[in-house]
């Protein structure tokens, strides 16, 4: 697509994201930006780096109008904070740990400080001594990885990121640490280290292992010494039945990593962000942006010559971010300022290859996006040069290690996930195909709305196959796979993520990988509910032979909860009976409920115990709010409201009226004493999130979205929630 080609306006969905998420504010919370004026201030601080330049006018106007048009988007954290008084632009940072009681809590500290200003962390815990072994400065024992990893997790819970990035992490441990079977199975239980994605550091040596069924050693990390040897497959075996059970743990191939580390005078990759495509060096961080592929399509090809432009335009902009970012910690500003390494991405594959009339899962469609991330790759090279003629090479280049050509960056490209800045632009996520061509919204009052991928539109009318009826269908179905009236050829262009089978994703993440990517690929290898184990272990083999540095795969259904409304055998019968018959019946209550309370603020930051109480299926009956405010004769009208909200929620429940029917119901209040049954919605929805109850597989931030799992993090394509960005 030409300069001189109109944009599309950002869509709907667009302006909730920007909105909700990028928009600055004011003190009552209202939006005082809009999309150009974000895109200015953006392009403006970016820019500020080179105002001592001739180009300083041209380039500034040049950044704003790259972002503005949606032909490239930097990472989250650089809209939201570029020309703000926080500052912070980096999306990941790796931080050390230590085996040390000052090492581990000086890294909890400085996570805290990193999540605060909206950045993810990875931590390697394979420095860390294995449990049960000595602790000389005491004469005690150490408690091991996971107990520090919990710790961790529960510092990250504190930190909410203003509301806009919530904190994630990347754990990591090597296949080789005495501690790698309890890591393997720390995740097996979803409510326990929520806030974590863990991934296993493979390396060469146990694959070979594996091929060949053979033991492999286990090594204390502090002393070097050989704990035991296990045999590999069997261990291989325990983490294919995690990854089938639920996702995690994720696989890292270390040494393959390690392969590409451009400085490996400075020391050996450990761990990723928490999405896996960026490895890092402890305390480096990256600055992460993504050229949007579906503006390069000209007449059925790549326009190659605009896309040099934006390459070229992009790794400056990204390179800039570096000297105007302020960083959490010192350590971090000197390592990232040491290497100056950015990851320059894409999104919007799949509308390239759409445009192309290329079936993502074919051999057409994985060459026609290799050229095009080499060529990425090839022009950020050219680019880089060109920047450090005029500013000088990475300070940590040395010529007689780093046999490359100076460079202002030590590393350039990834492909990162691109969740809520691809919903901006209104394209496919980083190299993922779609997820749905047609999706279902439920808006007010019951009705429903079908969300039609523009590009699926535009041809079903050009092609004359549109109609409503069709689009329900496909929406119902999930796929454009099996309708009679889309031809064959739109049916495997139209291919979503769910469609492809495992091996076509792992062999377009690997094409990739080796064809431009310095770094990682954030990319989820979608398996259907019903793939076995055996699936998953050739998912891992292909990957690691064919050069991946990590791997995340997806079984669909895995993360999902039973409805909470969900009952057994006789009971079930008899509600469905009294359903048929127009009657539903109160669920009858024991004398004694299990329960579980948790302490919340409400919006003025008052202290709320919230209760909820459980049947013997852990299905919740019964919800109480307590004040520490209940005498105060001021607020008596308050705490009598709340009360009485509680009671018609716990009625609700007894009805088997779901939980997550009642809080849209609760959200929709508002206005005066309305309010507060709107902040028991919120805070119930809280609750749900934070204890997987009922509806895991439900946003915990709109209610009405579903999450999905795609590179390699979960996210509503409603509302752009994400648990990792």
């Amino acid at each position: 697509m030409t300069k001189d080609m109109p944009r599309q306006q950002l869509t709907e969905t667009a302006e909730t994201v920007l909105e909700r998420r990028y928009y600055l504010k004011d003190e009552k919370g209202n939006p005082i930006e809009n999309w150009e004026i974000l895109c200015r201030r953006v392009a403006n601080a970016v820019a500020l780096v080179d105002q001592e330049l001739d180009d300083y006018d041209t380039i500034r106007d040049d950044f704003f109008n790259m972002i503005y048009h949606l032909d490239f988007l930097p990472n989250s954290p650089c809209l939201m904070n570029a020309g703000t008084d926080l500052g912070q632009l980096s999306a990941c940072f790796v931080l050390p740990v230590e085996d040390s009681m000052d090492g581990i809590f000086t890294s909890i500290r400085n996570g805290a400080l990193v999540h605060k200003t909206g950045g993810g962390t990875g931590y390697s815990f394979s420095r860390l001594r294995p449990k049960n072994s000595s602790v000389r400065s005491t004469q005690g024992v150490a408690s091991g990885p996971l107990s520090f990893a919990a710790v961790f997790d529960a510092a990250t819970e504190t930190i909410k990121q203003g509301g806009k990035r919530r904190g994630a992490n990347m754990g990591v441990l090597r296949i080789d640490h005495p501690d790698i079977m309890q890591f393997i199975v720390a995740k097996e239980d979803q409510t326990k280290y929520t806030n974590f994605n863990f991934s296993v550091a493979i390396t060469d040596l146990f694959m070979d292992a594996v091929k060949n069924d053979l033991d492999y050693d286990l090594v204390n990390p502090v002393t070097g010494k050989v704990t035991q040897s296990l045999r590999a497959v069997e261990v291989f075996n325990k983490i294919i039945d995690l990854a089938w059970h639920n996702g995690e743990p994720g696989v890292l191939f270390i040494d393959a990593a390690n392969r590409d580390n451009a400085t490996p005078q400075l020391g050996d990759f450990e761990a990723t962000n928490p999405c896996g495509e960026q490895w890092l060096l402890p305390y480096e961080s990256c600055n992460l942006g993504s050229i949007n592929l579906g503006h390069y399509v000209l007449e059925g090809d790549v326009d190659y010559e605009q896309l040099a432009k934006t390459v070229h335009l992009a790794v400056r902009f990204l390179d800039n971010v570096i000297d105007c970012n302020r960083f959490p910690i010192p350590e971090i500003a000197e390592m990232t300022q040491k290497t100056r390494k950015v990851g320059l991405g894409v999104m919007g594959l799949h509308d390239m290859l759409i445009q192309m009339e290329l079936p993502y899962a074919s051999e057409k469609g994985r060459e026609a996006a290799s050229n095009v991330m080499r060529f990425i790759r090839d022009e950020a090279e050219k680019a880089s040069v060109a920047i450090a003629e005029i500013k000088g090479p990475f300070p940590a280049y040395d010529p007689e290690i780093n046999t490359y050509k100076p460079r202002r960056n030590a590393a350039l490209t990834s492909i990162q996930p691109t969740g809520t800045v691809s919903m901006i632009a209104d394209c496919a996520s980083g190299c993922e195909p779609y997820f749905s061509i047609v999706m279902e919204k439920h808006v007010m009052d019951g009705d429903r709305l079908l969300m039609v991928n523009r590009h699926f539109e535009d041809v079903a009318r050009q092609e004359g196959f549109y109609s409503e009826k069709l689009m329900g269908d496909v929406a119902s179905s999930g796929t454009v796979i099996g309708h009679s009236q889309i031809p064959v050829k739109w049916q495997e262009i139209f291919r979503t993520a769910q469609d492809i089978s495992p091996h076509e994703h792992i062999h377009m993440q690997g094409i990739l990988q080796n064809n431009g990517v310095d770094s990682s690929i954030s990319k989820t290898i979608n398996l259907p509910s019903a793939a076995t184990r055996d699936d998953v272990r050739t998912a891992y083999m292909l990957g690691f032979d064919l050069g991946c540095k990590g791997l995340t795969v997806y079984r669909d259904g895995s993360r999902d909860h039973q409805v909470l409304n969900a009952t057994t055998s006789d009971k079930a019968n008899e509600a469905t009976v009294s359903a048929s018959a127009g009657l539903v019946r109160k669920t009858e209550l024991p004398d004694v409920l299990s329960a579980k309370r948790y302490r919340l603020k409400d919006i003025n930051q008052n202290t709320i115990y919230l209760i909820v109480c459980f049947d013997e299926n852990e299905n919740p009956m019964e919800v109480f709010a307590k004040f520490p405010f209940d005498n105060r004769v001021d607020l008596k009208d308050k705490s009598t409201m709340w009360t009485t909200t509680c009671r018609l929620v716990s009625l609700a429940l007894r009805y088997q009226i779901p939980m997550e029917e009642i809080i849209k119901q609760l959200d929709r209040s508002s206005g005066h004493m309305l309010d507060l049954p709107a902040q028991l919605g919120k805070l119930l929805k809280s609750f749900m999130a934070a204890t997987h109850h009922g509806f895991s597989s439900a946003c915990p931030e709109c209610s009405s979205g579903r999450l999905v799992f795609e590179e390699g993090c979960e996210i509503c394509h409603e509302c752009g929630y994400s648990k990792c960005s």
